[in-house]
């Protein structure tokens, strides 16, 4: 089946990067975005985060500061805690 679609070129230009970035040919991309948008039960679900990313990011800076002074950074004040009467 053919069908044509009237689309405005900023909608173009970012098809064309999609498909380009996926190594796809413009039209190919498109059917798969509507065989996508038909049938969204068989799309491919979205890749698990493991928040290893996090870890990683973090990796870089670690043993920066000592125990103690992550202690004082994260302390609570217990000075603003005031007391309540639930009675």
């Amino acid at each position: 089946m053919t069908i044509t679609i009237d689309i405005t070129p900023e909608v173009k230009a970012a098809l064309a990067r999609q498909a380009a970035a996926r190594g796809r040919e413009v039209e190919s991309y498109a059917a798969s975005l509507l065989e996508q948008a038909v049938h969204p039960a068989a799309a491919t679900p979205p890749e698990r985060r493991t928040g290893q990313a996090l870890i990683d990011a973090f990796a870089e800076i670690r043993g920066l500061l000592s125990d103690e002074e992550i202690d004082r950074m994260f302390n609570r004040n217990p000075s603003t805690a005031h007391p309540v009467d639930l009675s």
